[in-house]
């Protein structure tokens, strides 16, 4: 338990918690937004901002999502309120991972995507921990550059 600056009130540490979506085809706007804790008016928002959350509508214009949808609700919720990504980022991040999904062999084939490719919904991301390992290599191999350097002229001095 932590407790929140602003109030004094005991919280719940801030963990992504694994939310239990029941066996349905459809679930309506309200459903969502018990599942997930997030208000109405958000979730409309959202599908006018992310172009991958696209719920359908029933012939009474209600909205209607799917299991897809719902994780993808809280994969959005886990980017902005967890990971702290702008709206953009997190637009950007999700259209970068779906372009890697299509070009590790999912999609309009109906290929499923191997296990291994699929990272988990709150698991790190594979290129970015690449990108970031090749980002360290580098940096430590500048560093021994330097080293060098600086001791090659602490020779020429001493």
């Amino acid at each position: 338990m932590t407790v929140d600056p602003e109030n004094g009130m005991a919280t719940a540490a801030a963990r992504p918690q694994a939310v239990e979506i029941p066996n349905k085809l459809y679930f309506r706007i309200g459903d969502v937004s018990r599942l997930t804790a997030i208000k109405s008016y958000v979730l409309r928002y959202w599908e006018t901002e992310f172009p991958t959350l696209s719920p359908k509508k029933s012939g009474t214009n209600q909205r209607l999502y799917r299991r897809k949808d719902v994780e993808m609700v809280l994969e959005i919720k886990h980017l902005l309120y967890e990971k702290r990504y702008t709206i953009e980022g997190a637009r950007t991040f999700l259209q970068g991972r779906r372009g890697e999904k299509k070009a590790i062999g999912g999609g309009p084939a109906g290929k499923p995507i191997p296990q291994a490719s699929q990272s988990s919904l709150f698991g790190p991301d594979p290129a970015e921990t690449a990108r970031v390992e090749k980002t360290a290599r580098t940096a430590v191999a500048g560093i021994a550059a330097v080293k060098r350097e600086l001791g090659a002229i602490l020779d020429l001095l001493g």
